[in-house]
């Protein structure tokens, strides 16, 4: 995919099943459309799929999230589409601005895989990062959401979607299903693709019950992620939002990477002309580095898993 203006990107990316009774894994990519390394991820994964045909329980969606913004490799067209998910949106029935189109072009395709049909609905929402980070799952603390997430190798965030609200993954908990965000590393990094078909791999497995060494492709396609690239598996708690409204003139600090350990006293940005110190020994988090968001920074701790 090389997220020219004119190429078409299909709204459903693939769909794979073997018929036999299970979950649903419902996997979003591009939400952000300066965001296509799931797009590409799951494009390989259905590649190998239709080329090994593996039994699986249940049924693979991939979809595409915001068509037009990844053909323009822009973050959004008229709003960010991981914000038009609220509850008001929804009950509204609002689609006056480009994302909210979106959003129920993506509602009408989930709508085709009812909860009646499957075992269970997992989702998993692909993204990536700004600034250079290691892979991690950002996860909502509802259903049995952390749980299901503590079955993957990598770093764990609690608390990001309790703070951010009118993301998919928070509309996607709301009506019952399992899941988490991932995000797999920066956007132009080639290992945020590797990390992206890696979780997607191991999703099918844990949710699917995909026998992975059926795959031409296997072990590489898990271990990049799985071995080379994911850190030891980490539990952290969002303890702080440091929000921008649109008038504001904010600029991070040179050099943070997310997971980053930080102390009090610490010039973490400018802001509107004054400097912004660390309160915290702590670690940033999802520091911004582009010119499209609301999110200056986050701080995060360490938590205990329960």
């Amino acid at each position: 995919m090389s997220n020219k203006p004119d190429e078409h990107i299909p709204r459903i990316i693939g769909e794979y099943t073997s018929n036999k009774k299970g979950p649903l894994l419902f996997v979003t990519a591009g939400i952000h459309g300066n965001e296509p390394s799931g797009v590409k991820a799951l494009e390989e994964v259905f590649k190998q799929l239709e080329k090994t045909k593996p039994e699986i329980e249940g049924t693979l969606v991939g979809v595409s999230g915001n068509h037009k913004a990844l053909n323009q490799n822009k973050r959004y067209i008229d709003e960010d589409l991981n914000r038009v998910w609220t509850e008001e949106n929804i009950e509204q029935e609002k689609d006056e601005s480009h994302e909210q189109k979106e959003m129920w072009e993506i509602i009408e395709i989930l709508n085709k895989f009812p909860e009646k049909d499957f075992t269970k609905r997992y989702f998993l929402d692909c993204h990536t990062t700004s600034s250079a980070s290691l892979p991690y799952v950002s996860v909502q603390e509802v259903n049995d959401n952390d749980k299901w997430a503590h079955n993957f190798p990598t770093f764990i965030v609690r608390g990001f979607s309790d703070i951010i609200t009118g993301d998919i993954d928070h509309y996607l908990s709301r009506i019952g299903m399992t899941g988490f965000v991932f995000e797999a590393g920066q956007h132009e990094d080639k290992t945020s693709v590797e990390n992206h078909e890696g979780v997607i791999w191991l999703a099918l497995k844990e949710a699917c019950n995909l026998d992975l060494s059926k795959i031409k492709t296997y072990p590489e396609c898990v271990n990049r992620f799985a071995e080379k690239n994911a850190p030891e598996q980490k539990t952290f708690e969002l303890v702080h939002r440091h929000g921008l409204k649109d008038s504001d003139t904010f600029e991070m600090e040179p050099g943070y990477e997310n997971f980053q350990e930080i102390e009090k006293g610490e010039l973490l940005a400018k802001q509107n002309g004054k400097e912004l110190k660390s309160e915290w020994d702590a670690r940033i988090f999802m520091p911004l580095y582009q010119s499209q968001g609301n999110d200056g920074f986050f701080v995060i701790e360490e938590a205990e898993v329960k």
